[in-house]
């Protein structure tokens, strides 16, 4: 079955402005172009849509979703069992976000008891999962499986107090980063107190600390755009001037 644009967008609930953005970027081409210059997607146009909004659902990005729906070896059912997968881990963190806001009303309300350690139920999973996503291809091809999932048992069962000092410490190496930035210098006091606070938050959920592990950390901040952006976002130049504080800190440049 052939649908329009207009018809397309009424069955899916996605606007016809999201649709022709799609087209625009390549993510998601009509079938063809009718005499009357109207877009026609067929039954394969219909499918890929489908993966796409189960993919924007997991808050994959649309350049993400364009490189996995092209390539040449793109298996439909063995995406949507993955998609099943990721959707059922969604939802039991969701149930225990629900949990955790429905006891702190009543703790709130009526004084029932609540430990400290409950405040974070599903928080922690939901941040896992977000740095997983972004993130986590790379990071297991470079330090191996065995090391990340240590580093997420261990965030998993952080205390109150380390989680609370943890992002608290990452608020203040941004500050750091655009102090000792201003010193021109990634060898200067200031930077390797930087590379210094660095280790610090790395071994709030990392397993052990090597030197190599973390110059090998400070490269992906250059290598990877998306480290890269989120420093550049705070001090344009941020990562690579944090790249060279955390080498000469361990010695290596």
């Amino acid at each position: 079955m052939e649908y329009t644009i207009n018809k397309l967008a009424q069955m899916s609930g996605v606007t016809t402005r999201t649709l022709r953005y799609y087209d625009q970027i390549g993510l998601l081409t009509p079938a063809r172009i009718n005499s009357s210059g109207y877009r026609i997607y067929g039954q394969k146009e219909v499918d890929r849509l489908q993966h796409i909004l189960f993919y924007r659902e997991l808050d994959v990005s649309l350049e993400d979703i364009t490189a996995i729906l092209n390539k040449p070896d793109f298996d439909q059912t063995a995406a949507l069992k993955n998609h099943y997968n990721k959707l059922q881990t969604k939802r039991a963190r969701l149930d225990k976000i629900m949990a955790n806001v429905e006891k702190t009303i009543a703790h709130k309300e009526r004084g029932i008891s609540m430990q400290d350690n409950e405040k974070f139920e599903g928080l922690k999973e939901k941040m896992i999962e977000e740095n997983e996503q972004k993130y986590g291809d790379e990071i297991r091809k470079k330090y191996g499986n065995e090391t990340v999932d240590a580093s997420n048992a261990k965030l998993m069962v952080m205390s109150q107090e380390n989680y609370v000092a943890m992002n608290k410490l990452g608020e203040e190496i941004l500050l750091v980063l655009k102090e000792a930035y201003a010193t021109g210098d990634p060898s200067s006091e200031k930077a390797q107190e930087l590379a210094a606070k660095h280790k610090e938050w790395l071994m709030f959920s990392w397993p052990s600390y090597s030197k190599e592990a973390h110059a090998g950390l400070a490269e992906m901040y250059v290598a990877d755009e998306r480290f890269t952006a989120y420093y550049d976002k705070h001090v344009k130049g941020g990562a690579q001037f944090l790249r060279d504080a955390i080498l000469i800190y361990a010695g290596i440049k």
